[in-house]
């Protein structure tokens, strides 16, 4: 990696992903470097955007700068040049997509920016990359928020967080993204900020539910409060640190997702508690929740952890085995303090 302190960086930089996440990272990253490749899946998504300048489909306000970026459906050819390979998919569809990468990548940086857990493997896209792709951690940076894409569009001041076990990386792919509007914040806890990421997405679902089932802020209140403090317990007790989860990237994004009106995790829940299934509140919102594959992942994880996760569980229940939203919620209610 390039790791001077020119504004304008020569990295070979690609984004893999075309979602509305995807498309807030282009946005900033064309600030910052020349050209940034870009896969994306789709031909006719791609034809689109050169012509109009725009994604179709996500954050479609957003005017994009076409002459900075490379577009192509061929993962191979994008990957294999690159330094920097900046993943942006949904966790439930990053089996299927990096997949398809057949070049060697184990030398390669890679920047995760999803937040969630790849299913049926139950491993973090970090723990997946190392094990599928034999990167090792210290070639990782993970991104995290707060911060929503539709806001990143609107130019509205937001906070990343940029973990890596070397500052010098953090740093290096924070050049990448910092703005006018975008600051940075340097971690060394890859695993902290991946997991809390994905934990976030989790309790935001449970707020979600809430409202769909008609608590008050309150109410709320006294969730989020005790959401934050399960979170601390799991993160502290799978892998100890000296970490402080009052931070922007552990309690920030925590309530961000759980009371912005972007959240789609807690318009999720909103569904479900009002009644919806799984299936159906998917089939409404035309876009991925990771909190609905999170929970899952989560509780498979904890079957070896054994952590205290009252609300993590009672979201998994909710989900999974169609036990009673009101009657989870109301069991969960007597263990809030």
């Amino acid at each position: 990696m390039n790791q001077s302190g020119s504004k304008k960086h020569s990295s070979n930089v690609v984004v893999i992903g075309n979602g509305s996440w995807a498309t807030a990272q282009i946005l900033l990253l064309t600030q910052n470097i020349d050209t940034v490749r870009w896969f994306i899946r789709d031909g006719q998504m791609i034809d689109y955007i050169k012509r109009y300048r725009r994604n179709p489909r996500y954050l479609h306000s957003a005017k994009l700068d076409i002459s900075k970026i490379k577009m192509s459906s061929d993962v191979n050819s994008l990957v294999s040049d690159a330094d920097i390979i900046i993943i942006a998919v949904p966790s439930a569809f990053c089996k299927a997509i990096l997949g398809n990468i057949t070049c060697d990548i184990s030398k390669k940086f890679i920047v995760s920016t999803t937040k969630g857990i790849i299913p049926d493997e139950h491993l973090t896209l970090s723990e997946y990359m190392n094990e599928q792709f034999s990167v090792p951690f210290a070639n990782m940076c993970i991104i995290s928020g707060p911060c929503h894409a539709e806001e990143i569009a609107m130019q509205r001041l937001s906070y990343l967080t940029f973990a890596s076990k070397k500052a010098e990386a953090a740093e290096a792919i924070a050049k990448l993204y910092r703005t006018s509007y975008v600051k940075a914040v340097i971690s060394a806890d890859i695993y902290g900020t991946e997991y809390g990421a994905i934990l976030k997405n989790i309790y935001a679902v449970g707020v979600g539910i809430c409202l769909g089932l008609g608590y008050g802020d309150n109410f709320i209140s006294v969730f989020t409060a005790n959401a934050h403090r399960e979170m601390k317990r799991f993160l502290n007790e799978s892998y100890p640190s000296k970490r402080n989860t009052s931070r922007s990237s552990y309690l920030g994004d925590l309530l961000v997702t759980c009371y912005s009106k972007f959240s789609r995790n807690r318009t999720f829940g909103t569904l479900i508690g009002k009644g919806h299934s799984p299936e159906e509140a998917i089939a409404e919102m035309k876009m991925i929740a990771e909190g609905y594959y999170a929970a899952r992942g989560i509780y498979e994880v904890n079957k070896r952890l054994n952590i205290s996760m009252p609300i993590a569980k009672a979201v998994y229940k909710i989900l999974y085995t169609r036990a009673s939203a009101a009657k989870q919620m109301e069991l969960v209610s007597d263990e809030l303090r």
